[in-house]
């Protein structure tokens, strides 16, 4: 039990974390300073913020004419519900 709570936690935490990071991004790419590396970001997505990235593309109107990530971050999303559902099953 204690590992289905600490994980519950830990999702909270990268979703935010994640939507944050795609933020100061959009905001350092408006006032043109260094930028988050686009793997990075993904990163944050492969992690477990797949929603937060995605909802931080959206809010943000950030990364959404890139194809690698208007395919890739609902993909990473998509496979990560596969695995949620897959362990749930056969736990």
């Amino acid at each position: 039990m204690f590992y289905i709570e600490f994980f519950i936690y830990y999702l909270l935490a990268i979703n935010i974390v994640t939507f944050i990071v795609y933020g100061i991004d959009k905001l350092k790419a408006r006032k043109g300073s260094w930028r988050i590396p686009e793997a990075t970001l993904l990163m944050f997505a492969v992690l477990g913020g797949s929603i937060g990235a995605w909802i931080g593309m959206m809010m943000w109107r950030h990364k959404t004419k890139h194809l690698k990530f208007m395919i890739g971050v609902p993909a990473i999303l998509l496979i990560q519900i596969g695995l949620l559902v897959y362990v749930y099953m056969n736990y």
